[in-house]
């Protein structure tokens, strides 16, 4: 996109913008500062001078050797970045696939003895088999929230292929819960189990985390939120990836039975939403 094309496209934004003032007369500093940060994200290559008093944001300069040579890295970035032809519920009927597919694998990982001889060898299977009873439940909750979480917080419209990887990324992380929640329940003196296990669901977060984010940057919500709501979402996930580091320092130091504090997790993040509507209310 060359000089000429930026401005053209520029003056057509001021235009609208013209309309729009002429059907409301006061825009709040939320709505403006939204209008820039699209305006920055749709031409990354272009300086914008901070927006005047009058409310009319204007072209101070492009950058000329940027722009003007854009090339085939510039095409290259666009076609990667483009919308796909992707049905976002195709997306969303694989995600709820493989949350089904992890919650019913939980089970599984717990293995029944080949023989029991006697009522009291059968009792004794079943109190060794308590912690991983117990760490199952556990895992069972977080996936459950990681589920509720992403219909609550990702309901998107479009995606392109850097959004649909991360997605993908999401599911990897949370297909391994099944195998670190194993380790726990086969190996649970070793504290490096607990350590992976809790690796796993940090990446997990992390991960949900850059999914939001860039589909909010990229308009891909269904509804775009609002300062707020994201402060809302970004506060919920860095409170349960806090969570996750005092678990593990918990673990090393104190108990291994710390690894039950994962429990709080619907706690925590059912406070900060009865928080947020309180105060949106």
């Amino acid at each position: 996109m060359n000089d000429k094309e930026v401005e053209d496209k520029y003056k057509k934004l001021v235009e609208i913008k013209k309309h729009l003032d002429a059907i409301k007369d006061e825009w709040d500093e939320e709505t403006l500062d939204e209008l820039k940060e699209f305006l920055q994200e749709k031409y990354s290559n272009v300086n914008f001078e901070k927006i005047p008093n009058d409310k009319t944001p204007y072209l101070i300069e492009a950058s000329g050797e940027n722009t003007s040579n854009i090339g085939m890295f510039g095409r290259i970035r666009d076609a990667f970045e483009r919308d796909v032809g992707i049905d976002p519920g195709r997306l969303l009927g694989l995600t709820d696939g493989i949350f089904g597919m992890v919650m019913t694998l939980l089970v599984f990982g717990i293995a029944l003895p080949e023989v029991v001889s006697s009522y009291t060898n059968y009792i004794s299977f079943f109190e060794t088999l308590a912690p991983t009873i117990g760490i199952t439940i556990v895992s069972f909750v977080i996936i459950s929230s990681f589920w509720i979480y992403h219909h609550e917080f990702i309901k998107i419209k479009n995606l392109n292929i850097p959004y649909l990887w991360i997605n993908i990324f999401f599911l990897i992380s949370l297909s391994f819960i099944p195998f670190t929640t194993s380790l726990i329940g086969n190996y649970s003196h070793f504290f490096l189990s607990e350590v992976i296990f809790g690796i796993n669901i940090l990446l997990t977060i992390i991960s949900f985390l850059f999914m939001y984010i860039y589909a909010s940057r990229r308009d891909f919500l269904e509804e775009k939120p609002t300062k707020e709501e994201k402060r809302h979402v970004l506060t919920t996930l860095g409170s349960i990836m806090g969570l996750v580091v005092i678990i593990n320092l918990l673990d090393f130091n104190v108990s291994s039975n710390c690894i039950y504090l994962f429990l709080l997790i619907p706690v925590i993040s059912t406070v900060l939403d009865i928080r947020y509507q309180y105060r949106n209310s």
